[in-house]
């Protein structure tokens, strides 16, 4: 990841990951893959579920469609590293974290669209910053595959974010402030199970 791009998703977020997250990343990285696979099939399913709900948003269907597409690649680029490893694809548990974003999303309108395309970038920037973080930890196939990763993690946040100014009727600011102060108390707290999307585990 070029320095701009670490300085952009930096910037967007309100706090790193904690260390304590990435020694535990490191200490489970089969329950980390396992997560990751998880993640990217969820993520495309958002995309999928944005172009089903906003037919008549062309740019949200252009950017939506290639954003679906990379997170089935991803997703299964991981599970092929997972049987490479003998991890096997098991039921995991989901992180508090996406759910308590989303539970913050307005009802109805034009808000609900532009609060979820809030959520989707943050979920992206925090998926660059990780793997940014992770990639010189790792083994070097793994790392490579992380690093690897980072230019279209970034392009998916910040394609998040311009959707959500081109559809809100008023500056986006204070509503990513507010996600912001969330995001940041849920990576920073702890919660008993790590997760790839997880705070601090215990």
């Amino acid at each position: 990841m070029t320095s701009r791009t670490t300085s952009s998703v930096q910037d967007f977020l309100a706090c790193e990951t904690p260390a304590a997250w990435l020694d535990a990343a490191l200490a489970q990285q089969a329950l980390l893959l396992i997560d990751h696979a998880n993640c990217e099939k969820k993520a495309a399913a958002g995309a999928m579920h944005l172009l089903y709900r906003n037919t008549s948003k062309t740019d949200l269907l252009h950017k939506m469609s290639q954003l679906a597409r990379e997170e089935l690649l991803h997703f299964q680029q991981v599970v092929e590293l997972m049987a490479q490893r003998g991890v096997s694809y098991i039921r995991l548990s989901p992180a508090r974290y996406a759910g308590a974003l989303r539970a913050q999303i307005a009802t109805g309108g034009n808000e609900q669209l532009t609060d979820t395309l809030i959520v989707g970038a943050f979920i992206e920037a925090r998926s660059c910053e990780r793997f940014a973080k992770l990639a010189p930890l790792l083994d070097a196939e793994l790392g490579h595959f992380y690093k690897s990763l980072l230019r279209s993690e970034s392009r998916h946040y910040q394609d998040y974010l311009s959707l959500a100014q081109l559809y809100s009727k008023q500056s986006i600011a204070k509503r990513v402030a507010e996600f912001a102060t969330l995001e940041a108390s849920l990576i920073s707290t702890s919660e008993p199970e790590f997760r790839f999307h997880s705070g601090v585990p215990v």
